[in-house]
């Protein structure tokens, strides 16, 4: 056998062997995925039991190096990783903004001693983040953003609001853009991060048409914050900030098509038995070939980033077409479930789930960055059209 193959056989046994049936199951909402974070509770023992055994390989973030708690695997076994745990339909033992976004621009653009003391906490599960860059008068022009940190000496002193921060009022730190420079745009913002139990930090949740908040404002008033806490050169905060932006629109375009059987198709007969509506079997069709696609696109564009070779503006394809998807995907489940799908507040319904994912699909395609500013890029760097 192959070196490969030896860790595809290995790697399947071992998750055989680990991953509780419960744990083989899809994710009904974000509240039933693990999050981390100092105030983290578990929902069920089969859920400790997953994580600690992910955690303990370091497989919680399998290609980030050991040294900062990753599992130290090659780009080809972290596939084969997620390979094997898609064909058993594990769960991934850890949802976290600090491995999609963080992480990746602290590898890059983090300090030796950045790295080894937040990476270790963030693979762990230890500490919980959210993500402060929008503002009400900077949200599509992030560059224009107002928030303040005001050079102390010994320290910033941040003051500012941000918005639709998520989970800011579940996170244990943030990280955050903030202007230090009032004469640049893009040039005179750096990259902070800090405590959110900092004084001077609060937050207020933001209700939504589904009924949910996880979105929330968060002020700052004359908040300290330790000046090594910096990532990357003092106003050069906007490099690390649209790297993170690219991993952030990789992690928006994956909602709804993670592990497991992409097939709604198939999913729907589950559900509902069959259906006789020739129009929408054929939309269920097309969007299960979309489906496939997509992920099939996911991979590629994966092993390209992995090998240093995608192309800066291939997140943007990503998010726009992951989010559009993921909105026709909760149409046809809203449109198979017919009036019992608009049923909103019951045990029958689960509370509404499926009317309240259905639309918080709609922030899909305005997080992240709008689907228009995203066919922009697109436009004007893949497809180099004049004048985009």
């Amino acid at each position: 056998m192959t070196d490969d193959a030896t860790f595809r056989a290995e790697t399947r046994a071992w998750l055989e062997a680990n991953c509780p049936p419960a744990m083989r199951q899809p994710i009904t909402g974000l509240d039933d995925a693990y999050w981390g974070g100092r105030n983290a509770t578990f929902s069920s023992p089969e859920q400790k039991q997953w994580f600690d055994a992910m955690a303990a390989r370091g497989w919680t973030v399998p290609d980030w190096p050991k040294d900062y708690g990753g599992g130290g695997l090659s780009p080809e076994q972290a596939k084969i990783l997620r390979q094997e745990m898609a064909a058993l339909g594990c769960r991934s033992p850890l949802h976290s903004f600090g491995i999609w976004m963080l992480g990746p621009a602290l590898l890059k653009f983090g300090t030796e001693e950045q790295k080894r003391h937040y990476l270790p906490q963030i693979a762990q599960g230890k500490i919980r983040w959210c993500q402060g860059y929008s503002e009400p008068g900077a949200g599509s022009d992030l560059a224009g953003l107002q928030t303040r940190a005001e050079d102390k000496g010994d320290h910033w002193l941040v003051n500012g609001q941000k918005i639709w921060t998520s989970y800011a009022d579940k996170a244990d730190w943030i990280f955050c853009l903030v202007r230090t420079d009032p004469t640049q745009k893009q040039g005179g913002i750096s990259f902070l991060l800090f405590d959110m139990v900092s004084p001077g930090v609060s937050t207020k949740p933001i209700l939504l048409i589904s009924g949910y908040s996880p979105f929330c404002e968060t002020f700052f008033d004359d908040v300290s914050v330790p000046k090594e806490q910096i990532v990357g050169a003092i106003n050069q905060g906007w490099t690390v900030a649209k790297y993170l932006l690219g991993h952030e629109r990789e992690m928006i375009s994956s909602m709804g098509f993670g592990t497991g059987d992409p097939s709604l198709g198939r999913q729907l007969a589950a559900d509902h038995g069959a259906f006789d509506d020739p129009v929408l079997r054929a939309e269920v069709a097309v969007h299960d070939i979309d489906a496939l696609a997509f992920r099939a696109m996911s991979e590629k564009f994966l092993d390209e980033l992995k090998h240093g070779r995608a192309h800066p503006a291939q997140p943007s394809m990503m998010k726009y077409a992951g989010t559009e998807l993921n909105k026709r995907k909760l149409e046809l489940e809203m449109a198979a479930g017919g009036s019992d799908a608009l049923e909103w507040e019951s045990a029958r319904s689960n509370e509404g789930a499926l009317p309240r994912e259905w639309l918080r699909t709609k922030a899909n395609s305005i997080e992240g960055g709008t689907s228009e500013v995203q066919l922009g890029i697109i436009a004007k760097h893949i497809l180099t059209l004049p004048g985009a």
